[in-house]
């Protein structure tokens, strides 16, 4: 039985039906050519029996490759008439006698394949002008093909980073410290995944990456249990970044139950679309009942409303470095900011103020009554015990009873 064709496939299908009907011919099809195999891919035939999707054979015994090569011409009207023609398998089973072919090339000067139309009786019709119309036809082919063989070769180049990034047990997860603004005294830290630098690409895009191609969900959950691993050796609460749908897994309970929950403050962007709130609430509500905290990150960034942060009544509201920087200098978004920390502590939540770069702006937003900051006027990512240049230095030692306490859930 055929496997469904995908949408590509079936445009494929209908220039090989064009292909099949004007020249007359019994079969048409589009080849894939790895340098060693030659895949049939999409077949209209007439005899499906003898063509069939997905057939493979070896590449230098094709009619496609001989013509590739110069071997054979790229029109054949008589296979017969070309000792080179007859040597090869595809000359006695199926019996092929007529033949066309053209390469598929990509716009980037790849050759993809081939796209072919074979009899299997001569043909003394077949012209030139035939090819010229395989052509054409190869030309919206490829025109077709191409976004799909682009994304397959983006999913084999993300899955050649990321698989050894999983292998090796997810990524280097380093802390970022969270202070009291009021007492300048470290209350926890933050763990922030770091991929190699050779990338050039942000956490969180590696992270969409990783989802794209199936491998989110682990990577995620890898990157959790790393940053569980620091609370063995800081004090103070470690926030943890989550996505929703990854919050959802079976697997996200059962690691977060094996924790401190009293020391775990659980991050959910602001962007972060939740499918279902109820469903979040469930998996949320005992974890939340042991004593870990939700934060809501990115607070302010762009113009997402404020419904994810009604629906989840966080503890904590992160707010975005958009918002603080320079808002020493800035009234309006000193007057953002207050508003921000009225409704944060009006729904009984902590406010953090994330990206504080200066003492100016940290001065500014104690004025503001932001409650805790976060930024690398307090120090920049690095794995505890270390500062950002490799030198070590005390690991904080903030008792969890002189920290400010969050407001719980209610």
């Amino acid at each position: 039985m055929r496997k469904r064709r995908s949408d590509a496939e079936q445009q494929v299908a209908e220039l090989l039906r064009t292909a099949k009907e004007s020249l007359q011919l019994s079969v048409a099809f589009l080849t894939r050519m790895d340098g060693t195999t030659q895949h049939l891919e999409v077949v209209e035939s007439s005899v499906p029996f003898l063509f069939q999707e997905g057939n493979r054979q070896q590449q230098e015994t094709t009619f496609c490759q001989a013509i590739l090569d110069g071997k054979l011409p790229a029109v054949i009207p008589d296979v017969r008439r070309h000792p080179a023609a007859m040597e090869l398998p595809a000359a006695r089973l199926p019996r092929i006698r007529s033949y066309v072919s053209v390469p598929v090339v990509l716009s980037d000067g790849e050759l993809y394949g081939t796209f072919c139309a074979a009899g299997l009786t001569t043909d003394k019709g077949l012209t030139q002008r035939d090819r010229s119309l395989m052509t054409v036809l190869a030309s919206a082919a490829a025109v077709v093909i191409e976004p799909g063989v682009r994304e397959e070769a983006r999913r084999r180049e993300v899955l050649s980073r990321l698989e050894p990034v999983v292998a090796d047990g997810g990524p280097v997860v380093v802390l970022q410290p969270i202070v009291d603004l009021a007492t300048g005294r470290q209350v926890g830290s933050e763990a922030l995944s770091r991929f190699p630098a050779a990338w050039a690409k942000a956490p969180d895009v590696v992270f969409e990456e990783a989802h794209s191609v199936g491998l989110g969900h682990q990577l995620e959950l890898l990157a959790l249990r790393r940053a569980a691993d620091h609370l063995t050796v800081v004090e103070g609460y470690v926030a943890m970044n989550i996505s929703p749908a990854t919050l959802l897994l079976p697997e996200f309970t059962a690691l977060l139950r094996q924790l401190p929950l009293d020391r775990v403050l659980l991050e959910l962007s602001e962007h972060d679309q939740v499918a279902d709130y109820a469903d979040l609430a469930a998996v949320l509500a005992p974890l939340r009942a042991g004593g870990m905290r939700l934060a809501i990150d990115d607070v302010g960034a762009g113009y997402s409303s404020l419904r994810h942060i009604v629906l989840t009544a966080p503890d904590v509201l992160k707010m975005d470095r958009s918002v603080v920087s320079g808002v020493d200098g800035d009234p309006v978004l000193a007057k953002l900011v207050a508003s921000l920390v009225e409704f944060g502590h009006g729904c009984g939540a902590t406010v953090v103020a994330e990206g504080v770069e200066t003492a100016a702006e940290a001065a500014a937003l104690q004025e503001l009554q932001v409650d805790f900051g976060q930024g690398w006027l307090f120090g920049r990512p690095a794995h505890p015990g270390t500062s950002a240049t490799g030198a070590a230095v005390p690991v904080a030692r903030t008792p969890l009873d002189d920290v400010r306490p969050l407001a719980s859930a209610g």
